[in-house]
């Protein structure tokens, strides 16, 4: 009878651990998701207020470089794509390629003294740089947000927690080729 009560209690011990594990990791899934989620909407909102910015340069650059209408439609394209983009590697796509866009447009710039020297570009161009930095700090927390939440789905035993509860992993933000590549610019 002893033999019985005590291995009832042990039981009921281990499946109180056992629960006890799966709740824990269930929650710590549940929190890194989140934030995961929280960091790209932190890339999503550097990316609304570069893309903000869009506009503004092109209607300064259009009183310039008349000829260029193709580039300037190609960044207000982006801008556009962007908006009604219906999810974040879409967003993303459409921001690496903004990014190849202004390379060439203040590539072009530089065969425009006026244009340089107008305040108003200048601080456009500022405010650019100081998105890009933005963006690319929010980027890196997005990616070591990312891989601490796919690590916990990967490893032993998290894995078996996640494929139980239908987590999935999260893409990592990489820079897509075209925006790799060295913009070509040409007069």
């Amino acid at each position: 009878m002893g033999a019985i009560r005590l291995l009832v209690i042990l039981s009921v011990v281990a499946f109180i651990g056992i629960m006890a594990y799966i709740i824990t990791t269930y929650n710590q899934l549940i929190r890194l998701r989140n934030k995961v989620r929280n960091s790209f909407a932190q890339v999503d909102a550097q990316l609304q207020r570069r893309f903000d910015l869009v506009p503004n340069l092109v209607e300064i650059v259009k009183g310039y470089v008349e000829h260029e209408e193709q580039l300037l439609e190609s960044v207000a394209a982006r801008r556009s794509g962007y908006l009604d983009a219906g999810n974040g590697q879409e967003k993303l796509s459409m921001s690496s390629g903004l990014t190849s866009d202004l390379k060439v447009l203040y590539g072009v710039a530089e065969n425009y003294p006026e244009l340089k020297s107008n305040g108003n570009f200048i601080h456009l161009q500022q405010e650019f740089s100081e998105s890009e930095d933005k963006v690319t700090f929010a980027r890196q927390f997005y990616n070591d947000a990312v891989t601490i939440y796919n690590n916990k789905l990967q490893m032993f035993p998290g894995s078996i927690i996640a494929g139980l509860f239908g987590f999935e992993e999260e893409a990592l933000f990489a820079a897509e080729d075209e925006a790799v590549a060295a913009p070509t610019v040409q007069f």
